[in-house]
């Protein structure tokens, strides 16, 4: 009997351990890249609203966060904690920060544990290019624990790597329409320019408190491509 404990527990180890050499391996070393956000002095947003305490970055409204250059060929790497029912996103390849939404590409953040995004169209949930792409799996984790996400952008390409899986991969070039995504499926009208014609240097953001659930950031950091 004991012999078969040890051998299970021994079992749950490996498996464990396969997991985080996994996730190492989709995950950069980040250890010698820009902070993003770690001081919101390098940082645009409303006064008052985003708050960074201990290194974790939130906000008390629904108001986004700017880096205060362009950003066009580049990595970037966060860390993310939802609450219940969380709605929020990474931005990028934002050429107008006031008008924000039909002028970027929005990666979406969400609560998939929840009955309302649990149960939402895979291209609303944690993951998606939001409205336009699925992600191929959901890989977020319960509200409170955190998640870690790897963006790289590069030209019109873009991948999304979330918790060490590789879940999101958009070529740009194909949503050459506003209204559909190639595969048929409708677009939100107020995504209103098709990503093909989208401009690619533009700001970097992070959502804020949306919908009235919160959401954190943490380790914000980046790497620019040559």
């Amino acid at each position: 009997m004991k012999t078969a404990l040890v051998l299970c527990l021994l079992s749950s180890l490996s498996t464990r351990i396969l997991a985080e050499d996994k996730a190492a391996e989709a995950h950069p070393d980040t250890r010698e890249w820009t902070a993003l956000f770690a001081d919101l002095a390098e940082a645009e947003f409303k006064e008052g609203v985003w708050t960074i305490e201990e290194g974790v970055l939130t906000a008390s409204e629904d108001e986004a966060i700017w880096t205060k250059k362009d950003y066009r060929d580049f990595i970037l790497d966060l860390e993310f904690k939802t609450a219940d029912g969380t709605n929020s996103g990474v931005v990028v390849h934002c050429s107008d920060m006031k008008n924000w939404i039909p002028n970027s590409v929005e990666i979406q953040i969400a609560d998939d544990h929840s009955d309302e995004w649990g149960k939402a169209d895979k291209k609303w949930q944690c993951a998606a290019i939001f409205g336009h792409l699925e992600p191929t799996k959901s890989m977020v984790k319960k509200p409170g624990e955190w998640n870690r996400y790897t963006i790289t952008c590069k030209g019109k390409l873009i991948t999304v790597v979330l918790n060490g899986e590789k879940v999101t991969e958009m070529d740009m070039s194909k949503w050459t329409s506003a209204k559909t995504n190639p595969d048929g499926t409708e677009i939100p009208a107020w995504l209103s320019t098709p990503f093909a014609e989208l401009k690619l240097d533009g700001r970097i953001g992070l959502q804020g408190k949306h919908a009235g659930a919160p959401v954190w950031f943490r380790n914000v950091r980046i790497k620019e491509l040559p």
